[in-house]
């Protein structure tokens, strides 16, 4: 790569970023000067500008942790140039948040920033008293920690933890801002918190590959920009799929795409259409040539123009954070009910089994997650079957069918009641932790994965050697133990329904998607010590596993009873103040049923697969002895009745 090429992209990513905010203020009018109480010039340019680098800077700092993570090996002098390029990103990351903290003090104050004692009070009270300081404080401390692990750290499995770690710093300033109107809150939150993310993976990947080219190998360049291909593919659908929620939310209409808030969608839009044709062109035209010296040059200066259009779609995404939306958002509820007024939203009608059929509410996180994990799972099928290797259709449909009803679950009429009925809580509940992981674990999609996905011989983990790095580690080993397992399910069910878990699930939206997870990722580490077929560190005796089977079976059915039966009401002030014909207590035992009775189906079925297992078990090493026995005509019997025998001819000593 041209030295002068590797310099003018990353330009071209801020110059052009920089000048497509301050041209989108002032198409959308967010930095005109207050008549009353104006926060003064700084502070009105300061805080989108601020945010602009929090963005840049965040995505160099993700970016360039997941390609150390995925496209470099440890021994490979480009992961340790990765992590000094996210060290150095991470260091900008934590002083412009602290920047965009002082400079939202400003603007919601509408207070001129000053250097005395009076503003810096109020600085400190902002910082520890409101919700969107605290989010600036916590991203700020984050990013500074990310910046000193960074240079410490060059273990790959702490660079992982430390990735993780980096995308969940996005999520408190994801909860802030332009999060819709009370009805679409939950929506518009995961559209934002998706977009952020993989906008962070796609930038931010491709200024490191930028970055790090001159240092690269050609074979190291052409695997590098293949991998980056792969999350940039992934990045533009989500992308594209949390553009689209967000600007439904916030425009709504077509005629409010003539607005100054809708021009600019429309900016945003085009630019993003421009970088999907890029992408294209790149996995047309490009990878797998860059051997090709006569294309290099002009492979490098489509990076500069897509770093171009990069900088003029994060230009006007900080530019609409500050913008006012066309649909006013914040609208108060007229009449509202009881439970309007708790969940800020409208009453959805009487309950109905009808209504779990037609009626929907749609979570982004979850219809992008089980629509990846079918393509990726039949994408996997389909490979092995192009190179003449067999895979059992019952496993392809069990995943699908179990990925389907995730999908309903987390979408259909049981999530529209979800948060109004305890008994549509329960049912959810079961499903996800007993329902879905009975169809998923039988579906083997570790061992698909290991025998789809390509072997790497340069050092570096692909998505194959990460999964045999985790199924081979003792973490691992400790969780899918059978007992652990259990403990796990089982002991979750009074560790999350009495405590204060249980009310941050029901309440908040981000807790809501916490539950999801924690049911399933319990579940399915139960079923797959039960009777998993991925590969594992240990597999515990068949009696062992009905024992334990049985034993949480009990568990299970005695905290439904404990529902089922309870007079004392979970949350009183929310299942109890929704004002349902139901009175709230008999809709909890109405739970309490659910998780004695539906919820005890799949624990039969896993008993019923157990014992089966056991039996072909047993059979297997039958055969497996008989045909030892055909080969050395039985020479282990033979020497056992030899030894018989001459324990027989012994003399045997006199009795006195």
């Amino acid at each position: 790569m041209p030295r002068y090429i590797r310099i003018v992209g990353p330009a071209a990513l801020l110059l052009v970023a920089l000048l497509a905010t301050l041209l989108a203020l002032q198409v959308a009018g967010a930095v005109t000067e207050q008549l009353i109480a104006d926060s003064g010039a700084v502070a009105r340019y300061g805080l989108p500008l601020s945010k602009l680098v929090v963005n840049l800077s965040a995505a160099g700092t993700i970016g360039a942790l997941a390609m150390a993570v995925f496209a470099f090996g440890k021994d490979d002098a480009a992961f340790g140039r990765a992590l000094d390029v996210g060290a150095a990103a991470s260091g900008i990351w934590a002083v412009s948040s602290a920047s965009a903290g002082v400079f939202s003090l400003a603007v919601s104050y509408s207070q001129p920033i000053t250097l005395d004692d009076r503003f810096g009070q109020l600085l400190g009270t902002f910082i520890t008293g409101t919700d969107l300081g605290k989010a600036w404080l916590f991203t700020t401390l984050l990013a500074a920690g990310l910046t000193v692990l960074c240079f410490a750290v060059r273990n790959q499995v702490a660079v992982v933890i430390m990735a993780v770690v980096a995308l969940l710093g996005l999520v408190p300033m994801g909860i802030q801002g332009h999060s819709g109107d009370e009805s679409t809150h939950d929506a518009a939150t995961s559209a934002i918190i998706l977009h952020t993310a993989f906008a962070a993976l796609w930038l931010g990947g491709l200024v490191t590959v930028a970055i790090l080219s001159r240092t690269l190998t050609t074979k190291q360049l052409g695997s590098a920009i293949a991998r980056y291909s792969s999350i940039a593919l992934v990045s533009f659908v989500v992308v594209a799929a949390s553009g689209y929620v967000s600007a439904e939310i916030r425009v709504g209409t077509l005629a409010n795409l003539f607005t100054p808030y809708g021009l600019l969608v429309l900016i945003k839009v085009a630019a993003l259409g421009a970088l999907g044709l890029f992408g294209i062109v790149y996995r047309r035209f490009f990878i797998g040539r860059l051997e090709s010296t006569s294309r290099r040059s002009n492979f490098w200066w489509l990076v500069a123009a897509e770093l171009g259009f990069m900088g003029i779609a994060s230009g006007v995404a900080a530019a609409l954070a500050r913008s006012v939306t066309p649909i006013v958002q914040d609208a108060t509820l007229t009449d509202a009910t009881p439970a309007e007024l708790l969940t800020k939203a409208p009453l959805p009608p009487p309950f109905e089994v009808a209504n779990l059929v037609t009626l929907w509410n749609f979570d982004l996180i979850w219809i992008l997650f089980t629509a990846f994990a079918i393509f990726f799972y039949v994408a996997g099928v389909v490979r092995l079957r192009r190179r003449g290797d067999s895979w059992p259709v019952h496993r392809t449909v069990l995943w699908v069918v179990g990925m389907l009803v995730l999908f309903y679950i987390t979408n259909g009429g049981v999530n529209v009641y979800e948060k109004y009925l305890f008994s549509a809580h329960m049912g959810a509940h079961m499903v996800l932790t007993m329902l879905v992981p009975v169809l998923l674990v039988p579906a083997a999609p570790l061992t698909l994965a290991l025998r789809a996905i390509h072997k790497r011989d340069d050092g570096s983990r692909g998505g194959r050697e990460w999964i045999l790095l985790l199924v081979h580690s003792r973490f691992f080993g400790v969780l899918a133990n059978p007992i652990v397992a259990a403990v796990l399910f089982a002991g979750s069910l009074w560790a999350f329904y009495y405590s204060p878990i249980f009310r941050w699930a029901t309440v908040d939206h981000i807790g809501h998607e916490w539950m999801i997870i924690h049911f399933l990722l319990t579940g399915y580490l139960f079923v797959q010590s039960l009777i998993g077929v991925d590969p594992a560190p240990s597999r515990a005796p068949y009696p062992m596993r009905l024992l334990i089977l049985l034993g949480t079976m009990a568990f299970h059915a005695f905290f439904g009873l404990a529902l089922l039966s309870g007079t004392g009401l979970l949350l009183a002030d929310w299942y109890g103040a929704m004002g349902w014909p139901t009175p709230a207590i008999n809709d909890q035992q109405t739970g309490g049923g659910i998780a004695w009775s539906v919820g005890e189906i799949p624990t039969v079925t896993l008993a019923i697969i157990v014992a089966i297992m056991w039996a072909r078990s047993d059979d297997r090493e039958s055969k497996r002895y008989d045909r030892k026995a055909e080969r050395d005509g039985d020479a282990e019997l033979e020497a056992y009745n030899a030894m018989l025998e001459a324990r027989s001819r012994r003399p045997t000593a006199p009795r006195r």
